[in-house]
């Protein structure tokens, strides 16, 4: 038996998977050593749970990579993990408050950031679009490995990224939530 998604709910979606995009090409514009791709799969999973995170990282991801940023397709299996952890993060506390900003920006943004490591590294040898291969490129001419240099660069700018994220959803949760009358 198939459960019918109510129009609100797809809307919902869709203004997620938007956010996604613009945060992700205003990021990428403005050389930022941010992402800020995956605020609509943080606030997706937060409300709805991992599957509308991943399915809002997933969209996302497909629709930038075909569109403008040819790199998003191969780091969307990064926004598929941050859906799946952000959803459990949020399922057991779904109330978002600001004290748990730090912790949860943490597990929400150390499982994706070993698996961008090795996409940055094996794919792309360091470099991609984003303004923080330049922070890469510094620390490996200083003397540091390349796939050092590409861990510390992605373990800073993934958490800031998801405390970004997260602080957002902090923000907007009890609206969006009371709106969509969903509870987890």
């Amino acid at each position: 038996m198939t459960r019918k998604m109510k129009p609100r709910v797809l809307v919902f979606l869709a203004l997620c998977v938007a956010l996604n995009l613009v945060g992700g090409n205003l990021a990428l514009l403005l050389r930022l050593p941010v992402y800020l791709d995956t605020l609509g799969t943080i606030l997706a999973a937060a409300c709805l749970g991992p599957w509308a995170g991943m399915l809002v990282g997933l969209t996302g991801s497909l629709v930038t990579g075909l569109t403008t940023d040819l790199f998003s397709l191969y780091y969307l299996p990064v926004q598929l993990i941050v859906g799946l952890t952000a959803g459990l993060v949020y399922r057991y506390r779904p109330q978002a408050q600001a004290k748990n900003v730090w912790w949860r920006a943490l597990a929400i943004s150390l499982p994706g950031t070993l698996v961008s490591t090795l996409i940055t590294v094996l794919l792309f040898n360091g470099i991609t679009s984003s303004g923080s291969s330049l922070l890469v490129q510094l620390l490996a001419g200083l003397g540091l490995g390349k796939t050092a240099a590409v861990f510390i660069v992605q373990v800073g700018t993934d958490y800031l990224d998801r405390v970004i994220g997260v602080a957002f959803v902090a923000a907007v949760y009890r609206v969006v939530t009371t709106r969509l009358a969903v509870h987890n």
